[in-house]
C-alpha cells in the first residue's frame, strides 16, 4: 500500500485553500478507508500575509492527515523543496505536489498515482492527447505556451510538452536524490527538477490530465512570461560549459528571481 504525501505550496491563498483541503480530504479519506492508500496533505505556507495559516489550522482539527509548515522565505519552488524534505521524515513512498487553486482536482491527481507504474515520476500534462483544459485556453495563451515549450525542448532536449503544469508525483528515491540539488525556486523550478532527474537516469512519465484555470489565479502571464524565458536561459547556462559566465549574464539582464 502506498503512503502518499501531497505538498501544497500556499502563498496568500485564503480564498482558495479551504476548498482545496476540503475536496482533497473528502476524496482521499474515501481511498484511505477502503485501504487503497495512506496519505497526508502537507500545506507549505510561504511568506504569506493573509489568513492562510488560520484556515489551514481549522481544517487540521477536522483531519489529522493535514499538516503544515510556515516559512518566512518565499517562492513556490522553495516551498515545494522544503515540503519534500519534511515529507521524507516519514515513510512516504510517493511524494508529489499540486497548486493550491484546485486546477488539479483530487480525482485527476489520483490518476497520476494509478498510472505512475514503473516510472520514477509522473507529471500531469495539458498538452498531450487525451488532456482536457477547462475553460479552453485563449489563442494568445496557447501561442505563448507553445513558444515557451519550444524554448525548453530546444535548449534542454527534453521530450515533455508541459513542464509547468502544477501537478507532479515522484517515487521516494527520486525525491531523496533531488531534494538538496535544486537552486531555482521560482520561474524555472519545475524545469530544473525534471532536467536534473532526467540527466541522472530517472524515468519520468508525462500523462494527460484534466485541468481547469481558476478565476482567482494570481499569475500575470504577460508579465511573468519574459522572466520565465530569461530564467530558462539562465538555467541552461548553469548546466553548460558557460556556467562560469553566469555572473556576467546576471549583470547584463539584471538578477532574475530564482
Amino acid at each position: 500500500m502506498h503512503r502518499i504525501s501531497i505538498v501544497i505550496p500556499a502563498y496568500n491563498e485564503e480564498k482558495r485553500i479551504g476548498s482545496t483541503l476540503k475536496q482533497y480530504s473528502n476524496y482521499f479519506e474515501i481511498l484511505r478507508k477502503k485501504k487503497l492508500l495512506k496519505y497526508e496533505l502537507l500545506v507549505v505556507i510561504n511568506n504569506t500575509t493573509d489568513n492562510t495559516e488560520k484556515i489551514v489550522k481549522s481544517f487540521q482539527k477536522l483531519n489529522k492527515n493535514i499538516a503544515y509548515l510556515n516559512l518566512i522565505k518565499g517562492g513556490k519552488g522553495y516551498a515545494v523543496i522544503e515540503g519534500f524534505k519534511d515529507a521524507l521524515k516519514r515513510p512516504n513512498t510517493l511524494i508529489g505536489f499540486i497548486d493550491a487553486d484546485m486546477s488539479t482536482k483530487p480525482d485527476a491527481f489520483h490518476i497520476l498515482i494509478k498510472n505512475i507504474e514503473n516510472s520514477d515520476g509522473i507529471i500531469a500534462s495539458r498538452y498531450v492527447k487525451g488532456s482536457v483544459v477547462l475553460p479552453r485556453n485563449t489563442l494568445p495563451r496557447i501561442i505563448s505556451s507553445r513558444i515557451y515549450n519550444i524554448l525548453i525542448r530546444t535548449l534542454f532536449l527534453m521530450p515533455y510538452r508541459d513542464t509547468q503544469c502544477g501537478a507532479k508525483l515522484f517515487r521516494r528515491k527520486a525525491i531523496e536524490f533531488i531534494s538538496d540539488k535544486i537552486g531555482m525556486t521560482k520561474f524555472a523550478f519545475d524545469l530544473e527538477v525534471l532536467y536534473k532527474l532526467r540527466i541522472n537516469g530517472f524515468k519520468i512519465r508525462e500523462f494527460p490530465t484534466v485541468w481547469s484555470d481558476k478565476k482567482y489565479a494570481t499569475i500575470n502571464f504577460w508579465k511573468a512570461g519574459p522572466l520565465m524565458a530569461l530564467a530558462v536561459i539562465r538555467l541552461r547556462i548553469i548546466y553548460s560549459p558557460l556556467r562560469r559566465f553566469i555572473r556576467i549574464y546576471d549583470k547584463l539582464i539584471g538578477i532574475i528571481p530564482k
